[in-house]
């Protein structure tokens, strides 16, 4: 049961051509919930990963209407969080949480 609540706050990962870019600089991105704050991440991703979170940014992007097909659609915001890690630690994504 503790296992599913460290889960909670990291949605899934968020993987773009940018955000690969950015595992060069020790950081990777995921999508959390809008609930999320700095200091509950850094517990759970310390604890999942077994790594050490030096930073953490948080982008919250807005609600926004695009228009498809000449009607409004509405399109849901998100919140991703930038985590930036100790030099020389890494989370592998393609194996799997």
């Amino acid at each position: 049961m503790e296992k599913l609540h460290l889960y909670d706050k990291i949605l899934s990962p968020f993987v773009t051509e940018k955000s690969t870019n950015l595992s060069d600089q020790n950081k990777i991105v995921f999508k959390v919930p809008s609930s999320a704050n700095k200091n509950n991440l850094k517990k759970n991703i310390e604890k999942i990963f077994k790594v050490n979170v030096t930073k953490i940014n948080i982008i919250n992007k807005q609600n926004r209407k695009k228009l498809t097909r000449g009607r409004k659609v509405k399109v849901s915001g998100y919140k991703k969080a930038i985590i930036t890690l100790k030099k020389g630690q890494s989370i592998d994504l393609t194996s799997g949480i």
